[in-house]
């Protein structure tokens, strides 16, 4: 199950930076935020220290320290470079990795809201994600979704509106839910109870409404699914009937029970009740797929 669930009209490139966030959005989640930038960046600084290093190898050699120093004063004034933009180099790694989560807390904060951490979610609402995202699973992975069997097009606007909208809700609900059993956990008097119990209904209903949702998904991947095992079984008999020549000549020439050959004849029947029952499942998930996107075409 993907951790984090991203509203799909964030731009891909940033979609995925909020993915790849997930540590940085658990940094945060206990205080974490990240240090001022410094006023110059790792890349100037390296460009200052060769840029520096050259110049004062550049005084000092004009100086004429080499003329009548010894070879050891040419090794130091390479050396002093040297070491500089190595100890500049060392110093990268971490200065980049700090930027890195420094952008990547930026884009959490700006997309606020357009993200779902699944760790967000309660136990029961975790459980129902994850049913959802298998359910889409089936239908994005399908050799008939690959082969343009369903509308695949509008399967990957569809699926993804659909794990969004889902996982928010879920969102929703379990922080609501525990600021509920939180109050409730600390007693009522007997007029908050009567308020309390009809919003603990409340939630109850949104849950079984987004049940709602994810079983219309398990319907449509259950249809996909049926097809799938047509599509794979109408390739293998044709397959088959591709060599049943070879098989009845293989019957013929040794002699076999004669019995064998009517049952590779049947082969052709076969693929013609497969192909049948491929456009029967097919239709029946275009019907499950009209169903969760009651929409118009685009």
């Amino acid at each position: 199950m993907a951790e984090v669930v991203v509203d799909p009209g964030v731009p891909p490139e940033d979609a995925q930076l909020l993915r790849d966030g997930r540590p940085v959005l658990a940094k945060m989640r206990r205080g974490w935020t990240p240090r001022p930038r410094r006023t110059l960046s790792p890349t100037h600084y390296r460009a200052i220290a060769v840029l520096g290093s050259v110049s004062l190898f550049g005084m000092l050699a004009g100086l004429g320290l080499g003329r009548h120093g010894s070879g050891l004063t040419y090794l130091v004034l390479l050396g002093i470079p040297l070491m500089i933009v190595l100890l500049v180099r060392n110093g990268l790694p971490e200065d980049e990795r700090a930027e890195h989560e420094r952008r990547v807390y930026e884009q959490l904060r700006w997309y606020e809201g357009r993200y779902v951490l699944t760790g967000d979610l309660d136990e029961s609402s975790a459980r129902l994600l994850a049913r959802a995202q298998r359910a889409i699973a089936t239908v994005t992975a399908s050799r008939v979704n690959a082969e343009g069997l369903l509308d695949d097009v509008r399967n990957g606007v569809m699926l993804p509106a659909q794990e969004w909208e889902i996982a928010r809700l879920l969102a929703k609900l379990s922080a609501l839910r525990a600021k509920h059993r939180e109050t409730v956990s600390r007693g009522l008097t007997p007029e908050v109870e009567a308020v309390a119990s009809p919003l603990a209904r409340a939630l109850d209903s949104s849950e079984e409404a987004v049940l709602g949702r994810v079983e219309a998904l398990e319907r449509y991947a259950g249809n996909v699914a049926d097809a799938e095992r047509a599509y794979l079984a109408h390739h293998q008999i044709e397959e088959l009937r591709g060599r049943l020549h070879q098989y009845e000549e293989l019957v013929a020439e040794s002699g076999a029970d004669g019995f064998a050959v009517p049952e590779l004849a049947r082969l052709a029947q076969d693929a013609d009740r497969l192909e049948h029952a491929l456009r029967r499942s097919v239709h029946a998930a275009h019907a499950a797929f009209r169903h969760l996107d009651p929409g118009p075409a685009t």
